[in-house]
C-alpha cells in the first residue's frame, strides 16, 4: 500500500552547522533555494558538467547539481562561505586577474582548496584539478597563477595584503573590455558580484520553458521542470555544417565558419515583484553580448504580475543552446589587396559591420538558431583576421582604434600584445585579453554547435561545444604597447588578432573549426 507520507528531512552539517533540507532534491538545490547558499551556482544543472557547483562533501570535491541531498545525510558539507582560507584566495584570484563575471570561481576555489597544500602546485596537476570545470572569461592562465600564488602562501597565519589598486579604474576598464558594468575586487571570485538570481526573495515562484515554449510555473525548481517535462540534453557526433556558400570570385584567400555557442556559464535569469522592475540577466558581466536581447526581464514582469508574487525566471542550460544568439557564421573570400566579398547568416536586428574599404558585406538566410552582432566583434573580427592574412599585416586595429598584434611561437605558446589607450588596471586588461585568446583559440580549433536537418541545435551539452579545457591551452604572453588617448576596449584587438595568428599557424585551411 502506497504511503502518502512525506520522506523525513535530510540533516547534515552545512560550513559548521547543522541544517536539515528537504528530501527529493538536489543537493544544489537544497543549498541554494531551501538554504539560502547562493555562492554555489547553477551553470548546467543537471548536466553535472560545469564545475559551478562544486561543494566539498567530507572534504571531497563533490558537484551538487548531480548530488541527491539525501546522499549527504550526516555528512559536512563546506561551500566557499565556510572555507577556512577563502579570504585568501579571494586576495589571490583579485590579484592575478583570475575572476571576471565570478560565476565559475567559487567552484573552481573549491576544488583548488582540496588539493592544497596535500600536493605541491604545479602546472600538470592544476591543469587536471580544472578538467572538471568550465571557464568562459579568463582563459585558465590566471586561475593557475592564482592557484601557485594560495599554494606559495600556504602555512601563513594571515592573508598576504593585496597589491594597492584603484578597484574603480578596474571597474571602469572591466566595463569597457566586458561593454557591460562589472564589479571587481576579491568577494567577486566567492560568487558576489551580483549575479540576477542570487538576490531572488526566497518566497518567489519559479518559471522554467515548457515543451511548447510556454512557460511553467511552480513553487521549486523541482517540480517547475517536472511540470514542464525538462529532458536533459545531449551532445551529438554529428558534424558542424559550415551553411554559408563562398561567394565566386578569384579569390586568394577563403575561410568559412560555423555555428559558434557563447557558451556563458550564468544561464539568462531574472526575477520581478508584482508591479516592480526586473531584475537584469546583465547582474555582472554581458555575457560578451549573449544576453543582450534575452527575453527573461519581460517574461518576469509579466508573470509577476499575473500570479501577483515574486517570479524568478530561469533558463536551463538547454534553453541558452535553443534559444540564445550565435555568432552569424560567415564565408569570406579576399584577394591579395585585402578586396573582396564576406557573406554572413542575417540577424535579427542588422546594422553596420565596419569591414575594409573593398570588402563587400551580403546577408543571406539560412536556417538556424538566432544570430547576433551583440557577440564580441561578430563577423567585423572574422573578416579583420582573413584581410590580415590576406594583406600580410602584422596587426589588426579595432573601430575603437585599439590595436592588437599577436603571433604562435614554435612551442605553441600565444603572444599577445595591445595599446587601447589609457590602461586604467592592467590587471584587469591583463585578464580580459588573454581570455580573449582563449576564446580565439577555440574558435579556430575546437568551436561548434552541430543542427539537425531543421536548424535545431543537437549539442545541448556545455561540454559539447569545444571550449578549450585548460590541459589543452598553451601558455598565453601579455604585452601593453604604447599608446596615448583615452581608454578604449583592448580585448576585441586581441580576439581579432588571435584568430588570424592561429589561423596562419594552422596553414589557413578554408573552414574552422580546423
Amino acid at each position: 500500500m502506497r504511503s502518502d507520507r512525506a520522506d523525513p528531512p535530510v540533516a547534515f552539517e552545512l560550513d559548521g552547522h547543522p541544517v536539515e533540507a528537504t528530501a527529493g532534491v538536489s543537493l544544489l538545490e537544497a543549498l541554494r533555494d531551501q538554504l539560502g547558499v547562493r555562492s554555489v551556482k547553477d551553470g548546467c544543472s543537471p548536466q553535472g558538467q560545469c564545475g559551478c557547483c562544486t561543494v566539498l562533501v567530507d572534504g571531497a570535491p563533490r558537484v551538487a547539481c548531480v548530488t541527491p541531498v539525501a546522499r549527504v545525510g550526516g555528512r559536512a558539507v563546506t561551500t566557499v562561505d565556510g572555507l577556512d582560507d577563502a579570504d585568501r584566495w579571494a586576495d589571490a584570484f583579485a590579484q592575478c586577474g583570475a575572476s571576471q563575471c565570478g560565476f565559475c570561481t567559487p567552484g573552481i576555489i573549491m576544488r583548488l582548496s582540496a588539493m592544497i597544500p596535500a600536493d605541491r602546485v604545479d602546472r600538470a596537476k592544476v591543469d587536471r584539478a580544472l578538467l572538471a570545470h568550465l571557464c568562459r572569461c579568463t582563459g585558465w592562465q590566471t586561475i593557475r597563477e592564482a592557484c601557485v600564488t594560495v599554494g606559495e602562501e600556504t602555512g601563513v597565519t594571515e592573508p598576504s595584503a593585496p597589491t594597492e589598486r584603484d578597484l574603480d579604474a578596474a571597474a571602469r576598464r572591466a566595463a569597457l573590455e566586458g561593454r557591460v558594468a562589472q564589479t571587481v575586487g576579491p568577494d567577486v571570485a566567492l560568487g558576489r558580484g551580483g549575479f540576477a538570481d542570487d538576490a531572488a526573495p526566497s518566497e518567489a515562484l519559479i518559471a522554467v520553458r515548457g515543451p511548447d515554449d510556454d512557460w511553467v510555473v511552480a513553487e521549486t525548481l523541482t517540480a517547475a521542470r517536472e511540470l514542464a517535462g525538462k529532458v536533459q540534453g545531449r551532445r551529438t557526433t554529428a558534424p558542424a555544417s559550415h551553411p554559408v556558400d563562398l561567394p565566386d570570385g578569384d579569390w586568394t584567400h577563403t575561410l568559412r565558419t560555423t555555428w559558434i555557442e557563447p557558451a556563458y556559464l550564468e544561464p539568462d535569469a531574472a526575477w520581478c515583484r508584482p508591479g516592480g522592475e526586473p531584475v537584469s540577466p546583465l547582474g555582472n558581466g554581458g555575457a560578451f553580448g549573449g544576453k543582450v536581447t534575452s527575453d527573461v526581464t519581460l517574461v518576469a514582469r509579466r508573470l509577476a504580475d499575473e500570479h501577483d508574487r515574486p517570479v524568478r525566471v530561469l533558463w536551463s542550460r538547454e534553453d541558452t543552446v535553443r534559444h540564445g544568439p550565435k555568432r552569424p557564421p560567415v564565408a569570406i573570400g579576399l584577394r591579395s589587396d585585402g578586396t573582396g566579398v564576406v557573406r554572413a547568416v542575417r540577424p535579427e536586428v542588422i546594422r553596420d559591420v565596419p569591414v575594409p574599404d573593398g570588402v563587400a558585406l551580403e546577408w543571406v538566410d539560412v536556417a538556424g538558431p538566432p544570430v547576433s552582432l551583440d557577440l564580441r566583434a561578430a563577423v567585423w573580427a572574422e573578416v579583420a583576421a582573413v584581410h590580415a592574412i590576406a594583406t600580410d599585416a602584422d596587426t589588426i586595429t579595432t573601430p575603437d582604434g585599439a590595436v592588437g598584434a599577436a603571433e604562435i611561437a614554435d612551442d605553441g605558446a600565444v603572444r599577445i600584445q595591445v595599446a587601447c589607450g589609457e590602461v586604467l588596471d592592467e590587471t584587469v586588461l591583463r585578464s580580459y585579453c588573454i581570455g580573449a585568446a582563449h576564446m580565439a583559440l577555440g574558435m579556430v580549433r575546437s568551436e561548434s554547435v552541430s543542427l539537425d536537418d531543421h536548424g535545431s541545435p543537437l549539442d545541448l551539452t556545455i561540454r559539447s561545444f569545444g571550449v578549450l579545457r585548460s590541459v589543452d591551452t598553451p601558455p598565453i604572453e601579455f604585452a601593453v604597447g604604447a599608446s596615448d588617448g583615452p581608454a578604449v576596449n583592448g580585448s576585441d584587438a586581441v580576439f581579432a588578432a588571435v584568430l588570424a595568428a592561429a589561423w596562419r599557424a594552422a596553414g589557413a585551411p578554408d573552414r574552422w573549426p580546423v
